[in-house]
């Protein structure tokens, strides 16, 4: 059943209504980039520590992300690298300083079901120069972050990516200081075909004027923009910079003022530009909705997502983002917007965006007024029939919760619906749909357990509108998905066991185990592309926070008082095929593989947010002037 939030059924109605609609059969599903001799997902780039699934097109073609490059270490004996894929080392931390250079810490790679050494394998691709975060030496070292986040049926793949690395000769006060370091930009959007060169989408504001007293300086900005999506016609969707704050201008121009030899304007920019302690720039542009048409390698033409309200004369930054679009163009997203045209209802809610006959798009405001107390929106994407989905935030039971919803754009009448998860009723679990294909299938996460004051573990989900039929990923998995393998002496399933030997000499074991945390993307014929935690054990560090290394060159892991490895959840990009088979009660009698195994005290979760990217408004930095 689904309902209206706030306008629901009792709970008594609703459960003799569930009996009377009756169970749907559910597809079953199988990760295929699981490697069954070792139980290993095959899911993020040679070292790194974290991959992500972002986008699958109709030919099995999928891009995702990879974070968090290791720290390898030099064994001092043998100058070798020791680098134990089975351990968990840390991710490196990069901090941004124009003391020091910049080091990239996020690469781009495909995964392709038909690639010619193994199915599904992340391979590295480059984007903006870029190289494979393999061991590099030092002057082979990354500066710039690249990210995809969609690829259509053409094999065009969208993102956004960093500028290189620039030096400029220090002439500051230290003398041990060579150089500063800064970018010309900080996120750029492209498109890439195959494995042409990406084409770079220039925001519409990128310079800066500053008006001095010996003459007005120009500043080259760089600006920065984002392609979050592409459909089959080669229209992409995103956001662009189309002004600067005036805060902001002040900064620029106090730079510019006081340029010198000491510190040079550009570099009192980008220091002011990279993230403070709390995590922004001290620099804010206004943001739009752009869509821009792709064609023979160029951008042919580009298009301004209206925001939701005029903004007059009011200083204040205003955002609007394109992140879906389906094949007639129609763009799902966000947009502030004055609710019910008052001005003291100023929100950030899910819009779409729909092309007249004159070539203009027109805002479209998703009405969440039909749900009590909602603090904002947000659309992901929309399907050729015009159904969008999304999320929306509000408090449920005292605590902030995010609800997936769905609306059929092409009924003027219709209003926005939370479908029911596990429940007969509507629950406290945050839930996010972040995909939907033609099927009226729905991918997203969901949270699993109703604890109050910690932070909640979260699983894929997959819901069929015309069924309303919602399910955790994780139970429509094939035994062997799970971690499972046939014991032979008894027949049963029980989960595969991890032998790693350590530093100490000893060998340990684990019993292996993947979660589906986040489904992100889902194609036409049902393959589904996302994150999933599979467990690893931890090392131990010492005060220094340097691996620990034993006698016999091999790290130390981390192990609990009875001797046990201590292990940790990693995110691996995760791909999941069906093959039309149905979840009915005799399949799952003949494929049970149910264990109490749950998460110890032992287990660490580390963050799975690949969308926090995507949805995050830049940190812009300004370049270069001239006269």
């Amino acid at each position: 059943m689904k309902f209206k939030l706030d306008k629901t059924l009792s709970l008594v109605a609703v459960g003799v209504l569930s009996v009377l609609q009756g169970v749907q059969a559910a597809p079953v599903y199988e990760i295929q980039n699981l490697d069954l001799d070792t139980y290993d997902l095959n899911g993020t780039l040679t070292n790194t520590r974290n991959g992500y699934g972002m986008s699958v097109n109709n030919n099995n073609e999928a891009v995702g992300v990879a974070k968090g490059k290791k720290i390898l270490t030099i064994d001092e004996d043998d100058d070798g690298i020791i680098d134990i894929e089975d351990g968990v080392a840390d991710s490196e931390t990069i901090s941004y300083s124009i003391y020091s250079t910049i080091s990239a810490n996020n690469f781009t790679f495909t995964a392709i079901e038909n690639a010619a050494d193994t199915p599904w394998l992340p391979t590295f691709e480059s984007i903006n120069g870029t190289v494979a975060p393999d061991f590099l030496d030092d002057d082979e070292e990354n500066s710039v972050d690249s990210f995809f986040y969609g690829i259509n049926d053409a094999n065009l793949k969208v993102g956004a990516m960093t500028a290189p690395e620039q030096q400029l000769t220090y002439s500051g006060d230290s003398d041990t200081q060579e150089y500063w370091y800064y970018r010309e930009y900080e996120q750029r959007g492209f498109v890439k075909a195959g494995d042409d060169t990406e084409i770079a989408i220039l925001p519409p504001y990128y310079e800066y004027i500053s008006e001095q007293d010996d003459g007005d300086v120009t500043v080259n900005i760089g600006g920065y923009s984002s392609a979050t999506a592409i459909n089959e016609n080669n229209l992409i969707t995103g956001y662009a910079s189309t002004d600067i704050s005036d805060n902001s201008a002040d900064i620029i121009d106090s730079c510019v003022e006081n340029d010198s030899e000491t510190e040079p304007s550009e570099i009192c920019i980008q220091d002011n530009q990279f993230p403070n302690t709390y995590g922004y720039s001290d620099i804010q542009y206004q943001t739009r909705g752009y869509v821009w048409r792709y064609e023979a390698g160029d951008i042919a033409e580009s298009f301004l997502l209206p925001l939701g309200l005029d903004v007059g004369d009011s200083s204040s930054v205003f955002t609007g983002q394109g992140l879906g679009i389906n094949a007639d163009g129609t763009v799902a997203g966000r947009s502030h917007v004055y609710r019910g045209g008052d001005t003291d209802e100023l929100y950030l809610d899910a819009a779409y965006w729909i092309q007249n006959v004159d070539g203009d798009y027109e805002y479209n405001w998703v009405d969440v007024e039909t749900v009590s107390d909602v603090r904002s929106s947000i659309a992901y994407d929309i399907n050729d029939d015009g159904i969008l989905v999304g999320s929306y935030n509000k408090y449920i039971d005292g605590y902030t919760r995010d609800k997936f919803f769905y609306i059929d754009t092409n009924d003027a009448d219709a209003e926005i619906v939370t479908p029911n998860d596990f429940y007969d009723a509507l629950s406290d679990l945050s839930s996010r749909g972040r995909d939907i294909n033609n099927n009226g299938q729905v991918v997203g996460y969901i949270e699993t357990t109703h604890d109050k004051e910690t932070p909640r573990p979260k699983a894929g989900f997959l819901y069929n509108i015309d069924e309303d039929e919602f399910s955790n990923l994780n139970d429509l998995l094939t035994c062997e998905s799970k971690g499972f393998e046939i014991d032979p002496d008894t027949g049963s399933w029980v989960r595969h066991e991890v032998q790693i030997e350590d530093g100490s000499g000893k060998t340990l074991s684990y019993s292996s185990e993947i979660e589906i945390v986040e489904a992100n993307s889902i194609n036409e014929d049902g393959t589904i592309v996302g994150t999933a935690f599979i467990r690893k054990p931890a090392y131990q560090y010492d005060d220094d926070g340097d691996i620990i290394i034993g006698e016999n060159g091999l790290p130390l892991f981390e192990v609990d008082a009875d001797g046990n490895a201590v292990t940790a959840y990693l995110p691996r990009m995760v791909v999941i095929t069906t093959d039309g088979t149905e979840l009915t009660d005799e399949w799952q009698a003949a494929n049970s593989c149910v264990d109490d195994a749950g998460e110890s005290e032992d287990y660490v979760r580390q963050g799975a947010a690949s969308f926090a990217w995507l949805l995050m408004l830049p940190l812009v930095w300004l370049r270069r002037r001239r006269k």
